[in-house]
């Protein structure tokens, strides 16, 4: 019997080692990483051990001190571990609320993992993070908008407090500011109401602190609700494979497909992917004023801002899309003019756009110019109102020669009929912009500045 028990001691014993051997080690990662704490700043942690984790604790040190944050505790599993868990998130909030001897500055939130397993080995990791404690505030202008549905305004904040970044939010669009010009307080945005919001929407400016707390009030404003047009486009076997074969010549779309099902992925997912890359230029402006004067418009209005077309093939509607922009037809074969000063920030193919030169202004306004035959520009290059870019074709999803032209604002595709007016350029955004150049009748110059992403940002 004694025998048997000393037996039965060493091969616990050794399968002892054994298990702590293979005792497995926490990987801790804050994901989406967290670097500033407020009251109580949500926080997500993956734990990726493949025995499992069966305590969690985090704190939070500041001072020389610790203060505990979060602890959650599962049942042990000490000699039939698990050998392939899956990583594990955990989610808890930290702050203030949680540590009430916290105080503005830095800290660190350290973050213990245990595994689940018979050594039960602990782990941890440390990120700095810095408590932020005093609330963002904000005002906007006070001033009443006419905004036109589809069209842009700008408005002015003034943001207070603790915040790193403010800016104007019009439904589900959120639009950037910039120093205001001449002012250390007050900032502006560019912004829009989209064509493709109802007409209850009331735009907000707000200011957010690096923690996550946020500060908004509404703006005053009239809105003139616009009615845009419906028409139907018909779609023949000839145009349908006409298009497909100039966007997609090598079949690398929906392979395998007939040609509508082609042409389908191409308006519809190729057109919501180029309209993104066009949104994203917006990170690509200059925080000045480049344009002068009203925009160039030529050519007859085949298509206009906001259609709604509806795609019939063979008697039935396939597809729906919204074109957002202006086809001017009569400048078949000639030049392409620049619509104002600028700087280009694309100049290549952009799907359903073919050959397109996109122009910054300035200020995150941007003018757009779609399936040209060539490109006379590259990316960089400063141009001119009426300087020759290009030249007129039917490149992309265009049945005929003429050029897509379009205005964005942060991103936000406008109606370009705004800024092709003078008097509303005057009006809406230069009396406010620049004030005595408004009232002088040309805008006032300002220093040279490099491409920006005009997220505001501001420390402490």
């Amino acid at each position: 019997m004694k025998t048997a028990l000393v037996v039965l001691l060493a091969l616990m014993l050794i399968a002892g080692g054994s298990l702590i051997a293979l005792s497995g080690n926490t990987a801790i990662r804050m994901n989406p990483a967290v670097t500033s704490l407020g009251f109580s700043t949500p926080v997500a942690v993956q734990l990726t051990n493949p025995h499992g984790v069966r305590e969690v604790r985090a704190s939070i040190e500041q001072g020389g001190v610790a203060y505990p944050a979060f602890e959650s505790k599962s049942a042990a599993t000490r000699l039939f571990w698990h050998r392939h868990e899956a990583p594990r998130t955990v989610t808890f909030n930290a702050g203030k609320s949680q540590a009430a001897n916290l105080k503005d500055g830095p800290a660190r939130l350290v973050v213990e993992a245990v595994s689940n397993d018979f050594a039960a080995h602990t782990d941890s990791a440390a990120f700095d993070v810095t408590v932020v404690l005093e609330a963002p505030r904000v005002a906007a202008d006070g001033e009443r908008h006419y905004i036109n549905q589809g069209g842009a305004e700008l408005v002015m904040l003034t943001p207070g407090g603790s915040w790193n970044e403010a800016g104007v939010r019009v439904g589900k669009y959120t639009f950037g500011s910039f120093p205001m010009p001449g002012s250390a307080a007050q900032r502006f945005s560019m912004i829009a109401y989209p064509w493709d919001l109802p007409d209850d929407v009331i735009p907000t400016v707000y200011a957010r602190n690096a923690a996550g707390a946020e500060a908004t009030a509404p703006v005053e404003f009239r809105l003139k609700a616009k009615k845009f047009r419906a028409r139907d486009f018909e779609l023949t076997d000839a145009l349908a494979q006409k298009l497909v074969q100039s966007v997609d010549p090598s079949g690398t779309l929906a392979p395998g497909k007939d040609v509508l099902a082609r042409f389908l992925v191409i308006n519809g997912a190729m057109r919501r992917a180029n309209n993104q890359q066009l949104y994203d230029l917006r990170l690509q402006t200059e925080e000045k004023i480049l344009w002068k004067g009203a925009f160039l418009h030529w050519g007859k209005e085949e298509a206009n801002f906001a259609d709604l077309r509806n795609y019939v093939y063979h008697g039935q509607r396939v597809d729906q899309q919204v074109h957002l922009g202006f086809d001017l037809s009569d400048v078949a074969g000639g030049a392409v003019s620049a619509a104002n000063d600028g700087r280009v920030v694309w100049a290549k193919d952009l799907g359903i756009f073919g050959n397109c030169i996109v122009i910054d202004h300035g200020y995150s306004v941007q003018s757009i110019y779609g399936h040209l035959s060539q490109i006379d520009v590259k990316v960089g290059d400063r141009v001119s109102k009426g300087q020759k870019i290009g030249i007129a074709g039917q490149t992309g999803l265009a049945g005929g020669i003429h050029v897509h032209f379009g205005m964005q604002v942060d991103g936000v595709q406008v109606n370009p009929r705004e800024w092709w007016d003078d008097h509303w350029i005057h009006d809406h955004i230069l009396l406010r912009l620049e004030p005595e150049a408004a009232r002088a009748g040309t805008p006032a110059e300002t220093a040279p500045a490099k491409p920006h992403r005009h997220k505001a940002k501001k420390k402490g």
